[in-house]
């Protein structure tokens, strides 16, 4: 028999396929739309559905819009009602919210209470979409005490993941994250089971603070047959300070390619730091493992080993972001601060 809910979670609307409707040149998000569609569907108001208020955004955003700012905009609106609510869900487009769970993990440190994002493949106003489901389950999640959840995570497809382990693997099925290097965190079957042995120990619930994410310049490469040195060098220039390097396998790069080499030492010369993670999704890039990956080790590129590469450039923004020297980044890109990644064994 369910039992009336005594938690209260805020739903931090920023835009995405949930609450859009269909226009003459495609879906669309419409203000006030999400909150028009829940409150006329019956399941949101059952009595173990937590209480919840919706804070939209505007405009509402597109995930491809999505900027580091908008990620910091999130983290404040966390923080100024983070007494006020038990739980936060964020509802965001598809497309990059692999990016904002890593990033939220990060700039929202000394995390007590859990922070949830979801979406959806179909709209909510459409009569077959996953949206009902996953907006439906998240809230229920985080109305669960006995849960003692206190990261960020995303629920999407009935799997509850770590929010910095996730990253689009669909573009089309209702499955659309996966978590390749970590089980994930929770599913959602005939009940909603946790497991414990992976979730981190939260935060004293007071002890919530914002990292800055301003002023970090970085980037991305993926490797590929064929590229061109000076491709690199160009993305390597100025004002650049980190860069993730998608490489090929468990950290491997051309060994014999000098010019692709030696823009990489000129680059860490000038304190660009430079994090290895693998290209594969069930890798891990270890750079100490094949010749190939000790080329990179030895011109000074670190390993990011089994980190997502949305993962390890939110990492940068954050480290960059807190004014830390190169080799403080160097060194804590490889340690793992929020189950970001599993550290090699001694």
């Amino acid at each position: 028999m369910a039992t009336r809910s005594d938690t209260r979670v805020c739903i931090l609307y920023t835009g995405g396929t949930v609450g859009m409707e269909w226009t003459d040149r495609g879906y669309r998000p419409r203000p006030g739309f999400l909150a028009e569609i829940l409150s006329r569907t019956p399941r949101f108001s059952r009595a173990d559905v937590p209480d919840f208020e919706i804070v939209e955004y505007d405009p509402l955003l597109d995930s491809s819009d999505m900027r580091p700012e908008d990620w910091i905009r999130i983290a404040e609106d966390i923080r100024d009602r983070y007494a006020e609510y038990d739980g936060f869900l964020v509802v965001h487009g598809t497309d990059t919210m692999a990016y904002t769970s890593s990033a939220l993990s990060f700039v929202l440190e000394g995390l007590g209470k859990p922070v949830v994002l979801t979406g959806s493949q179909i709209p909510l106003c459409e009569t077959r979409s996953d949206a009902e489901s996953n907006l439906l389950t998240s809230l229920l999640i985080l109305g669960r005490h006995h849960l003692k959840l206190g990261e960020v995570c995303v629920f999407f497809g009935d799997v509850l993941l770590r929010g910095n382990r996730a990253t689009k693997v669909d573009a089309a099925g209702f499955g659309a994250f996966a978590s390749p290097n970590l089980p994930p965190l929770g599913r959602a079957g005939i009940d909603l089971e946790l497991d414990n042995s992976l979730v981190r120990e939260p935060a004293p619930k007071g002890s919530l603070r914002i990292g800055r994410l301003s002023d970090a310049t970085v980037g991305v490469f993926r490797l590929f047959p064929g590229f061109k040195a000076e491709s690199l060098d160009a993305l390597l220039s100025p004002p650049l300070q980190g860069l993730v390097l998608e490489c090929y396998g468990s950290g491997n790069a051309p060994s014999k390619d000098k010019a692709f080499l030696d823009v990489l030492e000129r680059a860490i010369a000038r304190d660009v730091v430079i994090v290895a993670v693998s290209q594969p999704l069930y890798a891990r890039a270890d750079l100490h493992l094949y010749a190939t990956g000790r080329a990179l080790l030895d011109v000074g590129v670190v390993s990011g080993y089994d980190m997502t590469p949305e993962a390890a450039l939110a990492k940068l923004f954050y480290l960059f972001g807190q004014g830390k020297s190169a080799g403080d980044v160097r060194r804590l890109a490889q340690e793992d601060l929020r189950g970001e990644l599993t550290p090699p064994r001694p």
